[in-house]
């Protein structure tokens, strides 16, 4: 019954390649397909591209170097360039890696423009039409109601797995002793902000802490993480905690929404009445969406290990790389597990990752590729998503130029035109057990 109602649907689009999600991940995934010569639509459920950089106001970038060496490029350079011509970028040194947020969504735009990706806003997934591993047609909700976009291969770089849950594929969230995920967070900015006035951090966390105690504070985050923009006077705020609540939940979701937003209210008080610089300060923006750190992570042909990222593994099937730490922040309260790469060391994220077992023509890209929990937490942040976005993309033209489906890809080639592109892709020997 259901596929004969979708098949009722108004047809959005057709095309080669269809992207779910305009982050970091689906803009370099749609990029990336265009570039090699596929028809791409790109889906994205704001009327702006950028994902957790613009709706999520996450900033900066984490690191995406591995010691002096730059591991995280290809597009995601690109789009630093585009940032930079733009006057979205700073070199300010109190500011490393930080980026304008507004002039993100001026870069995406120019990137998807050049490529030739035809676009489709305020459009939300909503289902999936999938037979026996083949993705045929996605269902959107949006101001024209419910609409069907039918394609050849399908990406999914939601954040959240939702067109790879909606299609069947197998997911795990969270940790493996209960479930639960990290916690989600609201980042915020305040402008008026004496810089020089201001505290140490260790000073700002002091005052932090007495509020907890006397109740003016209710985020159980131990600390207040904070960063400067490339704005003086600009202070981003990253340091809302909200703990035991579902992002693929509608009303665990709102719920969440709601006490972040008290959070940003009490801290943003706190700040004005107790802190000093920030005596004629206000909120100036507050993300559109809370941010997300973990949900379903799509169970792939291979799963990528804390051990894997720990011990900066290489794959001979490797298509991206990471450098970031282990990064848990408690799902339940207070604390945060921070654990180290070796020093300039990086890992490989393996093609097997972005691929969800049993079906043939469906790729992920970004958050939620098929990895555990501790490895999650590393390969999670923007700058990686976006290479193994991009890696997705390519994958997607190969299987079309060649009439292969998504395993038939040849790794080889595709690692070699992703440096081609400008990716950094190691070449050295693999290290992983079945390869080395």
């Amino acid at each position: 019954m259901r596929e004969q109602f979708y098949q009722t649907l108004p047809v959005a689009a057709e095309t080669d390649v269809v992207v779910i999600g305009g982050g970091p991940a689906g803009l370099c995934a749609a990029v990336a397909a265009a570039e090699e010569g596929a028809d791409v639509v790109l889906v994205e459920r704001y009327g702006f591209l950028g994902g957790m950089a613009t709706a999520g106001l996450v900033n900066p970038f984490m690191t995406y170097f591995a010691g002096e060496e730059q591991i995280n490029l290809g597009l995601f350079q690109r789009l630093i360039e585009q940032l930079q011509c733009m006057g979205g970028w700073t070199e300010r040194a109190k500011a490393r890696r930080a980026f304008d947020p507004r002039i993100m969504r001026f870069a995406c735009d120019a990137l998807v423009h050049g490529a030739g990706v035809r676009l489709l806003l305020h459009s939300f997934v909503a289902d999936a039409s999938a037979h026996e591993g083949t993705v045929s047609r996605v269902v959107l909700a949006g101001k024209s109601g419910l609409q069907v976009v039918s394609g050849k291969v399908f990406i999914d770089a939601s954040g959240d797995g939702d067109l790879a849950a909606w299609a069947g594929a197998q997911f795990e969230k969270g940790r493996p002793e209960d479930g639960h995920s990290q916690p989600m967070t609201m980042c915020f900015r305040m402008v008026g902000v004496d810089e020089e006035a201001m505290p140490s951090r260790e000073g700002i966390n002091e005052l932090y802490w007495e509020a907890q105690a006397t109740g003016q504070i209710e985020n159980p985050r131990e600390n207040v993480l904070l960063f400067y923009t490339p704005q003086v006077g600009e202070i981003h705020f990253n340091t809302t905690r909200v703990v035991m609540h579902d992002a693929t939940d509608t009303l665990s979701l709102t719920e969440a929404e709601l006490i972040a937003r008290r959070q940003v209210e009490q801290t943003a008080r706190f700040l004005c009445d107790r802190v000093p610089g920030f005596e004629n300060a206000y909120i100036s923006e507050i993300a559109p969406q809370i941010g997300v750190r973990e949900s379903r992570r799509i169970t792939g042909d291979y799963v990528l290990t804390a051990d894997d990222v720990l011990s900066a593994r290489k794959f001979e099937d490797g298509i991206a790389r990471g450098a970031y730490s282990v990064d848990i922040h408690n799902p339940a309260g207070t604390g945060t597990v921070i654990k180290q790469l070796p020093p300039g060391e990086a890992y490989d994220i393996p093609y097997r990752c972005l691929c969800p077992l049993g079906f043939d023509n469906l790729l992920v890209a970004g958050r939620p590729i098929s990895s555990d929990h501790e490895a999650h937490s590393s390969h999670r942040v923007m700058p990686i998503a976006a290479c193994n976005g991009e890696a997705a993309g390519v994958a997607a033209a190969l299987c079309l130029r060649d009439g292969c489906d998504i395993r038939g890809v040849d790794s080889g080639e595709l690692r070699a035109e992703l440096k081609r592109r400008g990716a950094s892709i190691y070449e050295g020997q693999s290290t992983a057990p079945d390869q080395a």
